[in-house]
């Protein structure tokens, strides 16, 4: 069969290694697999099937230092994991019988029990069986955080199965952010991360959910799913109707040839390894420094991160070589001539230079302040029609108010005119139609203070590159967010005298977990301002994904959420907001939102403060391509996104109803919280449209660095008694 698209240019600078052992861990996962069931008379595999894929090559490649019983240890879990994926495609994908498949997933994680004492069900078929056995021979090596995160992982690795049965029952090809995200859970790279754990070094549990290690796993799984699209491609779209394959994805976004789609790919897994090297080098060393590892954690942290790197180089070389994929003649096409044989595809030095070198340096060489404007402003849809709170007037004047008092005016970041460019009881009107006169000027008053906090940052500390004065900012911030009672911080400054005020008000009737998950909402976003600052001191536009999902943080997205969702009550089970299509409506809602934001703040962003943080801006500096071209790109995404919206509202929610059974008062919840978010999204786009700050006429007549004789060491006045964030 003619192969549709020749393969890439990989950029691999680490060549592959072979673990020693790969001959024993063969000989093993064959015994293993037939003990198990996986073999002849499993209707799913043959032992010429197994031969063929070669899982023992895959793991002596991407696992070249751990020892004999370890090595075959985890080739029996990806012998398992591929058996899954295979099985689950024969019965249950090719007939679609959702049914059976929700209930084949919902048993198996009865076989990953936290506790080594809780007893697990008889295995009714080969997957459970190897479940079961793999399970009880790993865990007791590792501790119970790992168990948790590598639970989790292959929780997600099952269930997100369905996902695409579904979209194979609908004839559904998901758009580039849903994919990358839904990719992440079903594609297995974070489960191979936390095996990764098992055979180098386990992360420290101090830092094993800080971003930079989370960044680690996400490039890593990002740029391990888009090689395996890039050689699976034929297998998997032409001869299996899979609609789950990123040059497929990217040919239909883009409306471009295969072959052009596969180069699209190839660009964006460069610059996701690109990322992972840029995390390790800068970010991993930081976060190892602020949390205080010694030297064994320290060294751990570097084996995994170095385990990860093996894995991409091995993983490579085996999709180089097994019969799974589409690689004819790949391993004879040199173009030079260099080293042969066991690893050679990544010492191509003239390649890694030429496809790598030009995209490095564009991201440093973004030159500031060029004009730009007026930003240019598609035709936006709205999901609903816009209602504004009657309440709005008198909110207005109480933000000014409140703004006074906690000295926000008199910093020299904003003075009352930038006040009133921003118009957040606007967008509190819109966002929350329905609002109390209190709770509108709650909303307000979050919003003028996660705004000013987002233009205090860059200006502050930006300008004097004073990252460690930031951090310290960043640390008091959340220390201004007691959770039982503790004392807060005293406040210091108008951020702190804000957050202080914001706080008292708006949790005053929670419990304490309530607290919790408000003060990690705010920490996601003042945290985020630190990723902006160092980006810019290092004057690097952003990857396109690391910069979409931050973009969230830096929207104060978490913050919104959990505004949107206070009231709620118990009626909806926590485990309801953390499934796949709660999390993909949200996700989709808020990435229409803060577009919105970036294509209405190019010109203020690009032209008047020099940053470089805004889609129109990532977009133009990846591709290469003019404004008008970014400004299309975006906005063919923002559509995808408010359809996908759309799609999850009209289609996911109501099996995800029946999944969980949930109450008609639930329901009700749930479709409140739906119209909310198309609130949300309809006052985003009306504020914009109505607010001076983004105007080409009120940028052009305003400063835009520190107020005239004022400066943000000027003291700050003492309140008088009794006295959801926009950004960019």
């Amino acid at each position: 069969m003619t192969q549709p698209f020749e393969l890439p240019h990989f950029y691999l600078p680490h060549p592959a290694r072979l673990n020693p052992h790969v001959d024993q861990a063969r000989a093993h996962s064959t015994a293993w697999a037939r003990e198990m069931g996986m073999l002849e008379g499993s209707g799913v595999w043959e032992q010429a099937d197994l031969d063929a894929h070669d899982y023992g090559l895959l793991c002596a490649y991407t696992h070249p230092d751990c020892d004999g019983p370890a090595l075959s240890l985890i080739t029996d879990w990806y012998v398992w994991v591929f058996f899954f994926d295979d099985h689950f495609l024969e019965k249950y994908k090719r007939t679609q019988d959702r049914a059976a498949g929700k209930a084949h997933l919902d048993r198996l994680p009865l076989f990953m029990p936290l506790d080594d004492a809780t007893p697990v069900p008889e295995p009714q078929n080969p997957v459970e069986a190897g479940l079961a056995d793999l399970w009880a021979r790993t865990v007791p090596a590792m501790s119970a955080d790992w168990r948790r995160r590598f639970a989790l992982a292959t929780e997600h690795l099952l269930n997100e199965s369905l996902w695409e049965l579904s979209n194979i029952d609908e004839g559904r090809i998901a758009n580039p952010v849903e994919y990358i995200e839904m990719r992440r859970k079903v594609g297995g790279a974070p489960w191979s991360a936390g095996l990764v754990e098992y055979a180098t070094a386990e992360v420290p549990a101090a830092v094993a959910g800080t971003r930079p290690l989370r960044v680690l796993m996400e490039t890593f799984s990002d740029a391990v799913h888009l090689r395996n699209d890039l050689f699976s491609y034929q297998r998997e779209v032409e001869e299996e109707g899979e609609l789950s394959n990123g040059v497929l994805v990217l040919e239909t976004f883009f409306g471009c040839s295969t072959q052009e789609a596969a180069d699209l790919v190839n660009d964006v897994l460069t610059s996701r390894l690109q990322q992972f090297e840029h995390t390790a080098f800068t970010e991993v060393p930081a976060i190892a420094l602020e949390k205080g590892l010694g030297p064994d954690e320290t060294a751990a942290v570097a084996a995994y991160a170095q385990g990860l790197q093996d894995w991409q180089s091995g993983g490579h070389e085996w999709h180089m070589r097994s019969s799974r994929y589409m690689n004819e003649g790949a391993l004879d096409r040199r173009p030079w001539d260099g080293p042969k044989g066991a690893g050679a595809s990544a010492a191509d030095i003239r390649t890694l230079l030429a496809s790598t070198g030009a995209e490095r340096l564009r991201s440093h060489t973004h030159v500031p302040y060029q004009k730009v404007g007026p930003s240019r402003i598609p035709e936006l849809r709205t999901p609903v029609p816009v209602r504004l709170c009657r309440h709005l007037d008198t909110s207005r004047e109480q933000l000014v108010r409140w703004c006074r008092r906690m000295g926000i005016l008199s910093e020299g970041v904003w003075d009352e005119d930038k006040l009133a460019a921003g118009d957040f009881a606007l967008c509190s009107a819109g966002l929350d139609p329905d609002a109390t006169a209190e709770a509108l000027d709650l909303s307000a008053q979050w919003l003028a203070w996660g705004t000013y906090g987002d233009d205090y940052y860059p200006l502050v500390y930006g300008h004097r590159r004073d990252l460690a004065a930031a951090r310290l900012t960043t640390a008091r911030l959340s220390d201004c967010m007691p959770i039982e009672g503790e004392p807060a911080t005293v406040p210091a400054n108008a951020m702190e005298r804000g957050l202080t005020d914001l706080w008292a008000r708006t949790t005053a009737a929670m419990a304490p977990e309530a607290r919790r998950t408000l003060k990690h909402a705010v920490n996601a976003m003042t945290e985020s301002w630190l990723w902006e600052l160092a980006n810019q001191m290092q004057h690097r536009v952003p990857d396109p994904v690391d910069y979409l999902e931050m973009r969230r943080s830096t929207f104060g997205s978490d913050l919104t959420l959990s505004m949107c969702r206070m009231g709620h009550g118990p009626a909806v089970p926590p485990e309801v907001y953390r499934s796949g299509p709660v999390r993909s409506m949200e996700n989709a809602a808020i990435d229409y939102g803060m577009l919105i934001n970036d294509v209405f703040s190019y010109q203020k962003e690009v032209e008047y403060e020099g940053e470089i943080h805004n889609l129109i801006l990532v977009v133009q500096n990846f591709f290469g391509c003019d404004y008008p071209r970014g400004l299309r790109i975006v906005h063919d995404l923002m559509e995808q996104r408010l359809r996908q919206f759309e799609h999850v509202v009209s289609h996911e929610l109501p099996v995800l109803h029946e999944d969980f059974g949930l109450s008609q008062d639930a329901r009700a919840v749930m479709e409140e919280y739906v119209e909310d978010l198309r609130n949300w999204m309809a006052g985003i786009l009306h504020w914009h449209h109505n607010v001076d700050r983004y105007k080409d006429a009120w940028l052009s007549r305003r400063a835009h660095g520190f107020l005239p004789h004022r400066t943000p060491s000027v003291p700050v006045p003492v309140p008088e008694p009794g006295s959801v964030p926009v950004r960019g």
